[in-house]
């Protein structure tokens, strides 16, 4: 039986390395190609290591492209503001939900789950509508206010309030504190596994979007980050080599967010499962 075990354990590791490697070759090949020339890149040829390492195709994307620190500005500005407004409406709808008695409260829950269920492709159409409306449209509020909330996330926090120990509260309670000041200084502090969790998700979502600034977006001084590096493709020539270049400059951001919460993350959706 034990035999079987190990058997069975080893073939799920070789596979998992297998899988690992076929994921890193496309990353791989990429920051490659960040140091590589354009002819060397379209010549055909297939390698990962440079065969005239340069640094030109950074330097072309920060100081040549005038609009790239600005593209990049935008996608940070947009998705640090989304993912902290997501943080802290949801926790705030998800507690609510968890915890207080008010009358709706049933209706107003499935309605959330309702809209779980609606494709985001089928909202952008209104929501462009609604945004041309108030003027909103080619801003920086066009980008935040319509992705300051969301659905699933406000699940995600209500299962995990459900689970929080009702004791915290209560002995914050006795200490006198009020149910906003229990919510801000007891159970945000300890909910940090399911808001990192969240904030990984919100935040690789809003930075990696590009159908909702390609709709709102018409300004290339207001370009994000996705939108902006489209612009490097023409209609005879693609510049793959900024592209990748500006590629790696893309994905930092992610792996960084990703290292600094990942001691949560897993934690985060474990709690939130419903256990």
């Amino acid at each position: 039986m034990k035999k079987k075990l190990g058997i069975g354990k080893a073939f799920l590791y070789v596979i998992l390395v297998l899988y690992a490697i076929v994921t890193m070759i496309p990353f791989l090949w990429a920051l490659s190609s960040s140091f590589k020339t354009l002819e060397e890149i379209v010549s055909g040829t297939i390698s990962f290591i440079p065969k005239h390492f340069t640094f030109d195709n950074y330097k072309q994307i920060f100081i040549e492209q005038q609009l790239f620190p600005r593209w990049l500005f935008n996608s940070v500005i947009i998705a640090v503001t989304v993912t902290l407004l997501n943080l802290l409406f949801n926790s705030m709808a998800g507690y609510a939900l968890a915890r207080l008695q008010f009358p709706g409260k049933k209706p107003l829950f499935i309605i959330i789950l309702a809209v779980l269920m609606i494709p985001a492709q089928v909202t952008m159409i209104p929501n462009y509508l609604i945004l041309k409306q108030l003027g909103w449209l080619n801003s920086y509020q066009g980008m935040i206010v319509p992705t300051m909330i969301n659905a699933t996330f406000i699940f995600m926090m209500r299962q995990f309030f459900i689970n929080f120990p009702k004791e915290l509260e209560e002995a914050a309670a006795l200490d006198g504190l009020s149910r906003i000041g229990t919510f801000f200084r007891i159970v945000l502090p300890l909910a940090r596994p399911a808001l990192a969790a969240q904030a990984i998700f919100v935040f690789m979502g809003s930075w990696n979007d590009f159908m909702r600034p390609l709709i709102i977006l018409s300004d290339p001084e207001l370009f994000t980050l996705p939108l902006g590096l489209n612009s490097f493709k023409g209609q005879y020539i693609s510049y793959w080599n900024y592209i990748m270049a500006a590629s790696m400059v893309f994905t930092l951001p992610v792996l960084v967010i990703y290292i600094f919460f990942n001691r949560y993350f897993i934690k985060g959706i474990s709690f939130t499962g419903g256990k």
